[in-house]
């Protein structure tokens, strides 16, 4: 007992009973009546029931989201939902312009060369890996008329010719190759002409050369050369590219030009292949 009454508990104590003492003696002579318990402890508790209800307030907040949360998913739900379907019919919108770009350029081609048989529209699956010269696949192949050696084109100018064909994929080498050789004369002046061959130095800018110029040529830059038909491997005037710069050779005896593609051989999405044409050779011819 001794020891309690000594102990900081006790003292602690008998001063929260001297504080409540203090609290009835001051109410008491300061407002000259008497306080009851009930009053008493109400004016103790005062401040930590209001503590306690703000806490409440808050809870009750919270209370009140956590039970709306159902309602609240379901609607980020919808709104999910139908973000998705307004992505899924800008894709399908694109989908269809590009189609139709396409297909105009289909009967571009068709409206200009009625000669022409040509294959559809043939998406341009992916670029041969390493190759500087930007060779590609398409995917369409023999089952869709189409054998290697066959012009592929754009509304815009050629591109090159099929060299690997499968029933349903084929290979096309482009003109920016130097396996590539095709006559090319000048759409303002047929007295000028050359061959279409390209160089890595040239692909390296997206461009081919013109090579075995005349030495009296009159080409000028930005003249656009076309195809002269003369091999039998591509159509007669058919664009290929213009002219961005004329100069002497390395060995600085000829004549070089540097040809931009009418098409823009990097960036293909799609192309025709023309699988006959007035002209052709045929294989009967080549005997």
């Amino acid at each position: 007992m001794r020891e309690f009454i000594k102990s900081t508990r006790f003292k602690i104590l008998l001063a929260f009973l001297a504080f409540l003492i203090g609290i009835m003696i001051y109410a008491v002579t300061k407002g000259g009546y008497s306080v009851s318990g009930s009053s008493f402890i109400n004016t103790i508790t005062k401040p930590f029931r209001r503590a306690a209800n703000s806490i409440s307030m808050g809870i009750e907040k919270k209370l009140d989201i956590f039970s709306d949360s159902d309602s609240y998913y379901e609607e980020n739900q919808l709104l999910r939902k139908e973000n998705s379907d307004l992505k899924k019919k800008l894709s399908d919108y694109n989908a269809i312009k590009s189609e139709n770009e396409e297909l105009r350029k289909f009967f571009t081609i068709k409206e200009e060369h009625e000669d022409f048989v040509l294959s559809q529209p043939c998406d341009v699956i992916g670029y041969v890996t390493n190759d500087p010269f930007r060779s590609f696949t398409i995917d369409k192949g023999s089952a869709d008329g189409i054998k290697p050696d066959c012009p592929v084109v754009t509304a815009e100018g050629l591109v090159g010719i099929t060299v690997e064909v499968s029933e349903h994929v084929s290979t096309v080498r482009t003109v920016l190759s130097p396996d590539l050789s095709i006559a090319a004369i000048c759409s303002a002046s047929i007295a000028d002409y050359g061959i279409i061959e390209g160089s890595v130095l040239a692909a390296e800018k997206g461009y081919t050369l013109l090579k075995h110029i005349s030495p009296k040529h009159k080409l000028r830059t930005g003249d656009l050369m076309i195809t002269s038909g003369s091999s039998g491997l591509v159509p007669k005037d058919y664009p290929i590219g213009t002219i961005k710069s004329i100069d002497l050779d390395s060995n600085g005896l000829s004549v070089i030009a540097e040809i931009e593609p009418c098409t823009d051989i990097t960036r293909l999405t799609s192309v025709i292949v023309i699988t006959d044409f007035s002209g052709k050779r045929s294989d009967s011819d080549e005997d």
